[in-house]
């Protein structure tokens, strides 16, 4: 089982989110302008079946690499991983991150203050996703 005690970690685990999601808003507004469609509100629209293709990206880019290399691109920078609460090695498996993931926008809503009031009032420091995942968040290095 992995070990309980873990730090609140705000500052980095923000800079891990916000690291992450400009690389997936970053590549959703390139795709948006590069194979959108000019609407009526003055702005561009992507219907049909390339409308998958930023979920499909942001599957890829967040969940995916989560499960496969143990952190995404914004955690293993700021030396972050999550754990699974209940796996003996401690390894997410790929519904865990994705219920992880799915609270995101509840989280980080509004300025990540959902996300902050939960971790400062958990005994082990979770989101709201972590809380579902049965997850939580360490320093690379920590057991």
């Amino acid at each position: 089982m992995v070990e309980n005690i873990t730090k609140p970690n705000l500052l980095k685990r923000f800079i891990a989110g916000f690291i992450d999601y400009l690389f997936v808003y970053g590549f959703f507004f390139a795709f948006v302008y590069s194979f959108g469609e000019p609407n009526d509100k003055d702005g561009y629209s992507v219907t049909g079946i390339l409308a998958l293709v930023p979920i499909i990206f942001w599957f890829a880019i967040i969940v995916l690499t989560e499960v496969f290399f143990g952190a995404t691109l914004g955690n293993s920078i700021v030396g972050l991983k999550p754990k699974s609460l209940t796996k003996n090695n401690g390894e997410l498996n790929l519904s865990q991150s994705i219920k992880r993931h799915l609270l995101d926008p509840i989280d980080m809503f509004p300025f990540g203050l959902i996300g902050i009031m939960t971790i400062k009032n958990t005994d082990r420091n979770q989101r709201l996703g972590d809380i579902w995942a049965k997850t939580i968040v360490m320093e690379v290095g920590n057991k």
